[in-house]
Formats: structure tokens, C-alpha cells, sequence
């Protein structure tokens, strides 16, 4: 197995390596797994098609690597740990052994399903150690799984499918989350109603719910899964062949279908894990999101499983039955490596320190967050009461068009400081540049994040639409990916991500197109014209706050307000609701039509007094209007 970074100055070594010698060193790591036939070559890219192969030639199965290899050495360890919503349930504990011969079996029902290489297969499901499987068993046939999040809507669903052709859809008659059933099966049937391709539904049993089953399309897994040998030989992959397509919004309201490979992603989310948390053999580790987003996939799957860890899945929420949740299965399960949102961090935190004394947190020795930067004031509350000032805090950013974390400290090995991403990992070049795209030389100085080499988890396009992932990120600034993030470096040469650049929000950690939502209010019969932007909000990082323009004054805002994030948790999800609405007569708008959002920003934030001239708007009275506006 590959050796963790030891030291400060061992990573300045491994890092100039990297930068210097990038194909000598991701090669000599890519030595450590089991292929099939090694690679050709070891890199080939151009960044104005945007075309990036890794390892071409070679053959592999990234789920040999995961599971297979470790049979021999670690057969009886724990592979995955399930914590169950409901804290009376029995939790489930699955050794390498025991996942190896239930993803065999799963991949045999696919494959009796009619399931074959390439196909396209959805995963809408509850956190389950089923989730895991069958996106474990879609890579062991070789068919591309697209996870979507079990929050989002049917309209959501079913755009996710299409836009995939996916053939087989697998889901469960229901999802416990918190107090709450999510009827999984439901919305999938009002999914499937608009999505042709789909020939197959297979229906994992999770909350017995009364659901109805199609005869011919719609199989139980627990029927399919007694007919099924647990051996299943892997299919032979070729390095650059897709593993997986996960969506994720974009600034057009179409979501995007980011498709990620399999050699290059498996060298970099095995690296990544073990170097950012310092994962060492025996550890605990639990990262709290959810499979649908990226981070499940790289830190809760196939990162911790290429490592040989041991992974915790959690089914519920951090505040069921009451906010003390997570801390009781840190002391229960002796978790070591703990890895969470900071939206997750602040709600603990106003929640007081009554559901943190209680248990016994000493297992802990690295603490991590993800999802969007985090604030000094949670950091400091995570280092003291979580950590008892004794366990380096990770703060991660990356994206899930880069597949692993990018810039991030390493446990205990190369310096922190609150609220920077401080330093990037070995093989990743960042730089900064102003709006015309010329780079900022030096420290102390803050542009636009771009990164300007190509690292092994990058994503290759946007599924069926390559120039979209051309336009996207790879014209703002010649030769250079464009993460869409603004960022500064402070005289030590570490990294502070100041936020998106583009019309997407961070809300709660999750990626949210502002023109998605827009889209969803528009439907409403009284709106007119609609204007997203995200405000700070003490416990998401960021709230979504509606300017509306509505056809007829509302006789009742209150009821007005309610039907429109209806229509936004039906289109898009709850996740992506509105928590302030504002009705105005007029957006201000330059002369060309364009809404000037940062005007908006500014007033949604409380900073109406610094807005900066605005006499070039059009109409600059409206403004006035706006900011009059107390809520």
C-alpha cells in the first residue's frame, strides 16, 4: 500500500515532485493497484478542446481495487458500518468479505435485468448500505451509475434520467430521515411517467410502506437478490471508460451531468483520503453527508474502500432524536477521522453544549468540513468543544467536477489556519488571475481560482455535452479550468475560497443554480420576473433570498409565498426553498437588460448603505424601492 506524507517538509518534497515530474509521479502511485494491463502512457492533454486522458492503455476494474485485493489481508475487517435514522435499530456492520459477495450478487441481478457495460443505471435511494452496493455492483458490470439525491423531486428525477437515458432505475418503497418518510417509490412512479428509457425498477424494502409495483417493470430486491450467485468476475475497463455521472446545477437551470473516469479518479480519491485525514490502518472514519453528492461518492465509497478502511454510513439527520446524535455515534462506534459540513457544525453549535457534554468524544483525531468555507466562529466552537483543541481540523475544498479534494491542509502535517483551505495537495497547480485572465504573481493578492495542469479525478466532460464543459470551464481563461470560485492568498501562500463567482449558491453546503429555482417560481401564474441570490444565514452559510415581480399585487404575501416554495420544492427540492421573498416592482437592470446582482446581494446581506454607483442602471429609483424593504 502507498505511504501517507509524514512531515511539513516531506510534503514540500512530495509537492515540487508533483509539479515537476506530474506522469513520474501519479505513475509511481498508480503502481500500487491491481490492473489488468498497465497504461501506454501516463498523460496526454489539451485544455482548449478540452480533452485529458490518464493512464491510456490501461485496463482495470476500480471495484477489484476496492474490494478483491483486500480479501486475502483484511477479508474479516469491517468494510462499511450502518447507523440506522432510528437509534433503536440495530446497525449493520459489513466486512470486505461479506460487501464483496453482496455486490457479486447485486451486480448478477442487474445483469439478469438486462443491465450490460456502458449502460447508464439511476440510484435514488435512501442511505442504506443497498446505496452503496448497488453503486459498488454498477462499476463491477460496468455500467455508469448516476446517484441521485434522495431529496429532490420527481421533476428533478426524471430530468436526471433523460438526460442520461438511463435504462434501469433503482429506488426503495421509502426513505426514514429524521421524524420523516420520504416516499421514494411515489415520486419515482410520478418520475417514471415522463422517462421512456426506463425498463427496469428494482425496489429495495426499507419502510414497508403501501407502495404500488408495475407488473413487468417494477422487481423487489430481496426476491431478485435470493435468485443470485454471490460471484460475479469483473468486467475488464479501460482506464478513460465513465464511472459514474453525477449532476450538479448549473447557472443555466439545466443540471449539468459531470462524468467522471475510472483510472484517474481511483488514484486520486485514494491518495486524497488517506493524505488529507492522515488515515492510518485501524481507523474509524465517518463522513456525515449523503452518497447523492460528491462527497459520498469520493469520502464515504470508493476513497475509504480503495484505502481498506473502515467506513460509517448514517441514515438520519444530525438533530434526531435530539441535536446529541452524532456525538453519541462518535462514542459508540470510537470513530476517529470525522468529516461534516459547517452548515451541520453551526446548527450543533446554537443547539448548546447540553447535547455535547454528555458523551465521550477522546476516540476523535482529525476533524474535517466540507462543502463551502467555513467560518471562523464555527471553527473555533468545532476545535474547542469538538475537538478539545487536540485534533487538527481539515478544511476541504474541492468540487464535483474535481473529483477529490484540491486544496486542503493535511491532519497534523502542513499548517492550519482558520477559514483558508491553506495549501494545495501534491499534483495540483492552482493559480489566481484578475478578470482579463492574467495571473496574479506573488502573495497577498485575491482573483479568480483557476487551476492550470490537469490532476488524475478531474472531470472529463458534461455527459452528451462537451462544449458546454468547453464553455463552462474552460473559455473564461485560456489554457487554465475555471473553478468558478473567487479565492485570495495570504502572505504565506495559502488559500482562502471567498465564494462563487457565477450565479450558483452554496446552501447548506449543496450546489444550487439560482436559475433552476427561478425557473420553478416562474411557473407561478402571478410572477412575472424573478431574481435569486444568496444572503448570509447564520446556520446554512448561505439562504436563498426571492426578488419577485409579481402580474398583480398579492391580497395575501404570506399565502403567495407558500404556493411559490411549493412550486420549488415539487421542481427542484425543499433543499432549494426560498427563505426570504421579496415583491418588488422593478430589478435593477443595465441598460442591455442585465439584472445587476450584486446590487441585489448587497441588500439581501444588510450592506444597502455600500452599493457602489449605480447611475448606470436604467432605472436606479427602483433600488431605492428595494432597500426601503424591511422583513
Amino acid at each position: 500500500m502507498n505511504k501517507n506524507i509524514n512531515s511539513f517538509e516531506e510534503y514540500k518534497i512530495e509537492y515540487e515532485k508533483s509539479i515537476k515530474n506530474p506522469e513520474e509521479f501519479w505513475e509511481e502511485l498508480a503502481n500500487n493497484f491491481t490492473w489488468k494491463k498497465k497504461w501506454g502512457k501516463v498523460l496526454s492533454w489539451d485544455f482548449s478542446k478540452p480533452e485529458i486522458k490518464w493512464f491510456e492503455g490501461g485496463k482495470l476494474n476500480i471495484i477489484e481495487n476496492c474490494l478483491d485485493r483486500h480479501l486475502e489481508t483484511r477479508g474479516e475487517q469491517t468494510a462499511i458500518k450502518w447507523i440506522a435514522n432510528n437509534p433503536n435499530e440495530q446497525s449493520r456492520s459489513l466486512s470486505y468479505k461479506e460487501l464483496h459477495a453482496e455486490v457479486c450478487k447485486f451486480a448478477n441481478v442487474l445483469k439478469n435485468n438486462g443491465a450490460k457495460k456502458g449502460d447508464r443505471i439511476c440510484l435514488y435511494m435512501p442511505m442504506v448500505p443497498e446505496l452503496a452496493i448497488a453503486v459498488l455492483a454498477c462499476a463491477r458490470i460496468g455500467a455508469i451509475h448516476s446517484v441521485v439525491f434522495a431529496g429532490f423531486s420527481a421533476k428533478s428525477l426524471s430530468d436526471r434520467i433523460n438526460d442520461a437515458d438511463c435504462n434501469i432505475l433503482i429506488t426503495a418503497d421509502g426513505g426514514f430521515r429524521g421524524a420523516k418518510i420520504t416516499p421514494l417509490k411515489d415520486i419515482s412512479d410520478e418520475a417514471m411517467q415522463s422517462t421512456p428509457s426506463i425498463k427496469k425498477c428494482i425496489v429495495f424494502e426499507r419502510t414497508k410502506s403501501k407502495i404500488s409495483m408495475q407488473i413487468g417493470r417494477d422487481i423487489w430486491w430481496h426476491k431478485e437478490i435470493i435468485k443470485a450467485n454471490s460471484d460475479f468476475p469483473a468486467e475488464i475497463m479501460d482506464s478513460e471508460d465513465p464511472l459514474f455521472i453525477l449532476y450538479t446545477s448549473g447557472s443555466t437551470g439545466k443540471p449539468k451531468g459531470i462524468l467522471h473516469t475510472t483510472a484517474g479518479y481511483m488514484v486520486y480519491a485514494e491518495y486524497s483520503f488517506r493524505n488529507v485525514f492522515q488515515y492510518k490502518e485501524g481507523d474509524v472514519y465517518w463522513c456525515t453527508a449523503d452518497i447523492g453528492w460528491i462527497t459520498g461518492h469520493s469520502y464515504i465509497v470508493y476513497g475509504p474502500l480503495l484505502a481498506g478502511a473502515t467506513t460509517l454510513m448514517f441514515e438520519g439527520v444530525p438533530t434526531y432524536p435530539d441535536a446529541g446524535r452524532f456525538w453519541k455515534i462518535v462514542e459508540e462506534n470510537k470513530v476517529n477521522i470525522f468529516y461534516t459540513a459547517p452548515t451541520a457544525i453551526r446548527a450543533l453549535e446554537a443547539k448548546g453544549m447540553e447535547f455535547v457534554n454528555p458523551y465521550d468524544l477522546s476516540s476523535l483525531k482529525v476533524l474535517g468540513t466540507v462543502g463551502e468555507p467555513i467560518n471562523e466562529d464555527a471553527w473555533r466552537w468545532y476545535d474547542k468543544e469538538i475537538g478539545k483543541e487536540n485534533c487538527p481540523i481539515v478544511d476541504t475544498w474541492w468540487q464535483t467536477e474535481t473529483g477529490g479534494i484540491m486544496i486542503s491542509n493535511l491532519a497534523g502535517i502542513t499548517p492550519s489556519k482558520p477559514t483558508f483551505a491553506t495549501l494545495p495537495l501534491p499534483g495540483i497547480q492552482p493559480c489566481l488571475v484578475d478578470e482579463k485572465g492574467k495571473e496574479m504573481e506573488g502573495n497577498n493578492v485575491e482573483g479568480r481560482l483557476c487551476i492550470k495542469f490537469p490532476w488524475p479525478s478531474m472531470a472529463r466532460t458534461i455527459y452528451g455535452d462537451h462544449q458546454r464543459f468547453k464553455n463552462t470551464y474552460f473559455t473564461a481563461f485560456e489554457n487554465k479550468y475555471f473553478t468558478g470560485d473567487g479565492c485570495l492568498r495570504d502572505e504565506n501562500g495559502m488559500y482562502r475560497i471567498t465564494g462563487r463567482v457565477d450565479d450558483v449558491l452554496i446552501v447548506s453546503g449543496h450546489n444550487l443554480g439560482t436559475a433552476e429555482i427561478e425557473s420553478a417560481m416562474d411557473e407561478h401564474e402571478n410572477v412575472c420576473e424573478t431574481a435569486i441570490v444568496g444572503y448570509p444565514h447564520p446556520i446554512k452559510g448561505n439562504g436563498v433570498y426571492a426578488y419577485i415581480i409579481c402580474h398583480n399585487q398579492p391580497e395575501d404575501e404570506e399565502r403567495l409565498r407558500k404556493e411559490i416554495n411549493d412550486l420549488v420544492t415539487k421542481n427542484v427540492g425543499p433543499i432549494a426553498k426560498a427563505d426570504k421573498i421579496q415583491f418588488v416592482s422593478g430589478l435593477p437592470k443595465t441598460r442591455s437588460g442585465k439584472i445587476m446582482r450584486r446590487i441585489l446581494r448587497k441588500i439581501a446581506a444588510g450592506e444597502s448603505d455600500n452599493l457602489g454607483d449605480i447611475s448606470t442602471l436604467l432605472d436606479p429609483s427602483v433600488v431605492d424601492e428595494i432597500k426601503t424593504f424591511v422583513q
